[in-house]
């Protein structure tokens, strides 16, 4: 049995013992102040948090609630005495087991004291301060400059007011277990963090509790569709390598007087697949010829742009892929040659190689396949049916 089912049932029991208790809802506010757990000293880690949440207690001992709590955390560096916030967000589902009621007979109690534990997901965002910050990227392995969403695990005691008047005061403490990437630092566990807050609630829709039924189990026949297993056969492609010998041509296209390979049309694309080419290749060689347009600037300036074009490539190859250079020449044409009718297209690279390379195809095989068909049954259920105790 489940420790929710557990507790319903006590709730139960208890609402047996108390017949005239009234289950309610209510809406709540909370300030105070949290604490992010991180090496640096507690009293400067305090922030302010704000929480509002939505509530119904189902027995005297089972309630639930919807509870978003906000504002700011923060951490630090002790030994450089700096200090970072940010902004965040928690929802969280949680489960309410009012202790006293459990344990006692009298409802209407000046105070009770409840147990509360919950799951909900963390929003956190506006790191800007670590960023600005001058501290060694090891220090903060797990920094995070884009919003951050992760897991939220809580656990916490709330003291609150008779239940049976319509406001109420509240104190509560909780703990929150969050992902390790919650404060930007690294300790291969959850985050901790931890909240203490009063609170101001209104309770409404007061309904007595709901009267007793029994429970009888009756048997009926239903003609139900279910699907039955069967075997088909059906037509896969699956694929084969081999090694074939063949040519290869990918194009690099740049930006009028440009030569820096990263802003190149196409540049991780076609550099990516020359380079997973070359690598299935013990054989072939590779040329890389730069070119520019005709329609633009000189001889001399266009042999200049052709030749850093070839080189860039080359270079990128080479330190980023780790091909090897001994097996990639690096020609230029300037504006000798223009190998595209369209005068802009003329402002490239264009990588040519010839080998023996990997190639992978696919041939098509007849398989089994397991699946399922409709079929119809009579079956044989049984249903509960309740009886109120009159």
């Amino acid at each position: 049995m489940t420790m929710a089912a557990s507790l319903l049932l006590m709730g139960g029991a208890v609402t047996v013992q108390a017949q005239d208790w009234k289950s309610f809802s209510y809406i709540e506010t909370q300030g105070g102040l949290q604490l992010t757990s991180t090496n640096a000293p507690m009293d400067k880690l305090i922030t302010p948090t704000a929480a509002l949440s939505f509530g119904h207690y189902f027995t005297p001992v089972v309630g639930a609630r919807l509870h978003v709590n906000a504002w700011q955390s923060k951490a630090g560096f002790n030994d450089l005495d700096q200090y970072y916030k940010w902004k965040y967000v928690t929802p969280d589902l949680d489960l309410m087991v009012n202790l006293s009621n459990l344990f006692g007979k009298n409802q209407n109690r000046a105070l009770n004291l409840i147990l509360l534990g919950g799951v909900g997901l963390n929003y956190a965002w506006d790191n800007d301060e670590l960023a600005d910050l001058n501290v060694a990227p090891q220090r903060v392995p797990l920094r995070w400059d884009d919003n951050r969403l992760s897991h939220n695990l809580r656990a916490g005691l709330r003291l609150e007011t008779n239940q049976s008047k319509p406001f109420g005061l509240s104190l509560e403490l909780n703990a929150n277990s969050l992902d390790d990437r919650f404060n930007s630092k690294t300790n291969d566990a959850d985050d901790w963090q931890f909240t203490g807050m009063v609170g101001l609630s209104y309770r409404f829709g007061y309904k007595k509790a709901a009267p007793r039924y029994i429970t009888r189990v009756v048997e009926y026949t239903e003609t139900i569709e279910v699907d039955e297993p069967t075997t088909i056969m059906v037509k896969e492609k699956r694929p084969v390598e081999k090694m074939e010998k063949k040519s290869i041509r990918e194009v690099v296209f740049f930006n009028i007087c440009a030569s820096d390979p990263n802003e190149a049309e196409g540049i991780e694309k076609a550099i990516k697949d020359i380079a997973d080419l070359m690598k299935t290749s013990s054989d072939a060689t590779f040329t890389v010829t730069g070119y520019a347009d005709k329609g633009t600037g000189n001889p001399r300036i266009n042999q200049m742009y052709a030749k850093k074009r070839a080189d860039a490539v080359t270079e990128k190859l080479v330190k980023e892929y780790g091909i090897d250079a001994s097996r990639i020449q690096s020609d230029s044409k300037g504006d000798t040659v223009q190998p595209f009718e369209e005068n802009d297209k003329n402002r490239c690279a264009i990588v040519t190689g010839e080998g023996t390379f990997k190639v992978t195809t696919y041939e098509e095989v007849e398989v089994e396949k397991q699946t399922t068909k409709k079929v119809t049954k009579e079956v044989t259920r049984q249903k509960e049916i309740q009886e109120e105790v009159k």
